[in-house]
């Protein structure tokens, strides 16, 4: 079997390059990590470990970038991710910033949804631009990284996960690759499964996926028209054209729209992409929304359908999954790639740990604790989402025509609306907690698990700015300074290999968000930006408990004394 050559698709606005295939490499070589899949989730993933200085191979099965805009709206979170991984300024430039979602009935406006927001935001709450143009900005980064090997055309049909701690058979992972130059074996310490909803990792090991799948089916269409209106999320509920049913409307840059429907009972697939039943569908929204008449040009389209899955585990031997390969999560709250970011920044710096011997297994073993928890509520409240969108059974249409025809007249019904946003999970349980911080005692500011606010410093400032790769200690006061003692616990820290940044701000902004009333308050961050441990006066040893916990050290009890206390 060999990878055929990849043919680009022919886009109206976005012009697909077809990257060289690359040549089958040296065989009997062990590399650290191999990454399966060059979509957002596996080139985030691949800079973020490069960053923190462990080379990893990246292995994408086609020639170019995505074909059609598949996600399309990406949160201040994941362009705050975008930015570690130093390509937030190419999806920028091109991306249209909103924060307002609105749903319609019946010709009416019924709910007007705001997604908090402040001129001292760095990034938009919401963000629209095509997936192709944010991996293309992720492979320019990539482009200028050493450590990150790309090689296109290069399809995996065989995998063995390997054994953590067995036989020294099991010491790797074994990849089998195809190639248009023939196949080989590739080892790695380990693989990142990267490889999106129908991830060949995870039908060959085998594992199965938990949660709900439904009935309802979208069409996804990309149009190129000119349409007089904002940039906003437009939901129109049981339009007279597709009665009982949804539809879903983005702007894009370059004139694009996305434009989204449910297929009616009983309607097949391919069916409903054939040109003339895409062509009456998408003029009748038109009509309908008192637009029928202007030119348009389809430029991709595509059927989806809404599923709420997660993988019970995401590390399976030497094999870690993330993004699709690990979850697949409906379209309604722009939760699929904005969670994939996540999933890539939580696993980047702990697998590096592993990889580098800084850090025990147990601190890939925390990953799966907090992405798993994370995927599972996002599962729940995407679940409720769905079933508004797609009633799967009759009790929930009743209940939905309820609130949809109450809502015309009904205040009170309208919020239940609401797509509940992707948003940061809190990672509140996580292991990697300091225990016996002063976390309860902060009135307000980033609880323990919670991602930095990224707060507003100077003119075109940010806090975020100056986050490195490493873990941050953020003191907060004029007088904020480690101690002798205190000095000695980050320098033993740093001897393990370990980055920790130590910044004192004397912002008065910055110290009302984040709850310092007293003069010392000290936040300590991972490297993937969530806070492990805040204190209102900093000490070394709760210090060094906090620095142990969060590398998933054992926790010493009591400090010990340095060289120059004693």
């Amino acid at each position: 079997m060999h990878v055929p050559l990849a043919t680009p698709h022919q886009s109206l606005y976005f012009d697909y390059k077809v990257y060289p295939a690359a040549a089958v490499p040296p065989v009997n070589r062990v590399l650290p990590v191999v990454v399966v899949g060059a979509g957002p989730v596996g080139l985030t993933t691949a800079l973020l470990l490069a960053q923190a200085g462990v080379a990893c191979v990246v292995l994408a099965a086609e020639r170019q970038v995505c074909e059609g805009s598949r996600a399309v709206v990406f949160t201040r979170r994941s362009l705050e991710i975008l930015q570690q991984a130093g390509a937030s300024q190419a999806v920028t430039r091109h991306s249209l910033p909103w924060c307002f979602g609105n749903s319609f009935y019946r010709g009416q406006r019924v709910f007007r949804m705001e997604n908090p927001h402040s001129p001292q935001d760095r990034f938009a709450a919401l963000n629209n631009l095509q997936q192709q143009y944010v991996e293309q900005a992720l492979l320019e980064q990539v482009a200028r990284q050493p450590l990150v090997e790309m090689r296109w055309g290069h399809k995996v049909v065989g995998v063995r996960a390997g054994a953590v701690d067995g036989t020294a058979e099991g010491e790797t992972a074994q990849l089998e690759v195809d190639t248009a130059s023939g196949p080989y074996t590739q080892r790695a310490l380990y693989v990142v499964a990267c490889d999106g909803a129908r991830s060949f990792i995870r039908s060959s090991l085998p594992l199965k996926l938990e949660g709900s799948s439904y009935e309802g089916r979208f069409v996804i269409a990309d149009i190129r028209i000119q349409l007089p209106l904002p940039t906003e999320r437009l939901a129109f509920f049981d339009p007279p054209w597709n009665p009982h049913n949804t539809v879903l409307m983005h702007r894009q840059p370059f004139d694009m729209w996305r434009v989204d429907y449910q297929l009616g009972a009983g309607e097949s697939a391919e069916d409903a992409l054939q040109p003339e039943a895409l062509r009456r569908c998408i003029n009748a929204q038109l009509e309908w929304i008192g637009h029928g008449g202007l030119p348009w040009e389809l430029d991709w389209s595509s059927v989806y359908s809404a599923r709420a899955l997660t993988l019970p585990h995401y590390r399976h031997g030497r094999v870690l999954f993330a993004g699709d390969a690990a979850h697949l999560l409906p379209i309604f709250g722009v939760r699929g790639a904005n969670t994939a970011f996540q999933d890539a920044q939580n696993l980047a710096w702990k697998l590096a740990a592993v990889v580098q011997g800084k850090a025990p297994l147990a601190l890939l073993d925390s990953y799966s604790h907090e992405r798993v928890a994370a995927a599972r509520e996002i599962v729940d409240e995407a679940g409720k989402s769905t079933r508004f969108m797609t009633p799967p059974t009759a009790g929930f249409r009743l209940l939905r025509d309820a609130v949809l025809s109450l809502s015309l007249t009904q205040e009170f019904v309208r919020p239940l609306y609401h797509w509940r946003t992707s948003r940061a999970h809190t990672y509140v349980d996580s292991p990697l907690n300091a225990p016996g911080d002063d976390n309860a005692l902060f009135s307000t500011g980033p609880s323990v698990g919670e991602p930095m606010a990224n707060v507003q410093l100077g003119s075109d400032d940010f806090l975020m700015d100056h986050f490195g790769q490493g873990f941050l200690l953020l003191l907060l006061g004029s007088h904020a300074q480690p101690d002798i003692e205190t000095d000695q616990v980050i320098a033993d820290f740093r001897s393990r290999g370990f980055a920790l940044a130590v910044q004192s701000r004397t912002h008065v902004g910055l110290a009302h968000l984040y709850g310092a009333a007293t003069q010392g308050a000290a936040y300590l961050f991972r490297p993937d930006q969530h806070v492990c441990a805040r204190w209102l006066k900093l000490e070394a040893g709760p210090l060094q408990r906090a620095l142990a916990a969060a590398t998933a050290q054992p926790v010493p009890l009591n400090p010990q004394p340095t060289a120059k206390a004693a």
